[in-house]
């Protein structure tokens, strides 16, 4: 049987797309009333009682020496975090856009777990692991080397909870792409790593920075894994959350909301940085279709 379409015209098309005037403003208005109510609302009241008490009163509170602990401590891990997170994600998503292999289903899925394990409970494995009465505790002390409630445990829970952000961004960019540039540099000689940092990186850097990002700000604010494997020793293994919850506990609120205060603003530079990559992303992608 043949089917018989007719074509549109381009009123009754833009018709057909576009809803009345009245939905519009109805799902618009709800949208801001959502964000007002849940985004907006909370961060101001976050800086106002993070300044309430005037501003001598925020430097001390930052500038204190558990504080300024806090504060090294969750850039520091930041730091070895993402750059690993880079690493694996690049490696993970190159293999499962660019390859054909058995497990590729299994190694996607297993990508995805941290999104669906709560912190609490991977905090836990770790414990389970490398903890003193863990499966590999009694050899870790006999070889005088500490992981939980150390930095090293700290680093290992925040990379579990933020492997999935750089992996995936890059699959489905790296899976749109294709493989034909690649194929291309490789019949004109080019070696894998000429073909990586000349064809491969460059298409995929806004994606990689994008998830960079993304994978930074959830390793500085992350509370649950962290809080199982820290130990909550101030000065030592608190990060930036883990400071702000003790505060809270003690009635120090300024301080608590002075602390809380650097956390959102790390939430603000992240949404710049985001929207910037986008806008950079798509003026990219016009020029490439041009």
């Amino acid at each position: 049987m043949t089917t018989i379409t007719f074509p549109l015209s381009p009123a009754a098309q833009q018709k057909a797309t576009q809803e009345p005037r009245w939905v519009r403003w109805a799902l618009i208005s709800i949208a801001l009333l959502f964000l007002t109510l849940f985004l907006f609302i909370p961060l101001i009241s976050v800086f106002y009682e993070a300044f309430k008490k005037g501003v001598e009163v925020y430097v001390a509170a930052i500038t204190d020496p558990d504080a300024l602990s806090a504060i090294k401590l969750t850039l520091t891990v930041a730091a070895i975090a993402v750059p690993l997170n880079m690493i694996f994600g690049v490696a993970a998503a190159w293999a499962i856009a660019k390859f054909e292999f058995r497990g590729k289903n299994l190694l996607i899925t297993l990508i995805d777990l941290p999104f669906s394990v709560s912190p609490v409970v991977s905090g836990l494995i770790y414990v389970l692991v490398f903890g003193l009465q863990g499966w590999l505790g009694p050899w870790l002390s006999e070889h005088d080397f500490k992981v939980i409630f150390a930095v090293p445990g700290i680093v290992l829970a925040t990379v579990f909870v933020t492997v999935p952000f750089i992996a995936r961004e890059l699959i489905p960019l790296m899976q749109a792409q294709g493989t034909e540039e690649e194929e291309a540099a490789v019949v004109l000689g080019a070696s894998g790593w000429q073909t990586f940092f000349k064809i491969t990186l460059p298409n995929i850097k806004w994606g990689l920075l994008y998830g960079a990002i993304l994978c930074n700000a959830r390793a500085m604010g992350e509370f649950g894994a962290v809080s199982v494997v820290s130990g909550h020793i101030r000065g030592s293994t608190n990060t930036m959350p883990l400071h702000v919850e003790i505060l809270y506990n003690e009635y120090n609120f300024a301080a608590a909301f002075a602390v809380a205060s650097l956390l959102a603003l790390l939430a603000l530079v992240t949404l710049a940085l985001k929207t910037l990559i986008e806008f950079r992303n798509r003026q990219h992608q016009q020029r490439g279709h041009e």
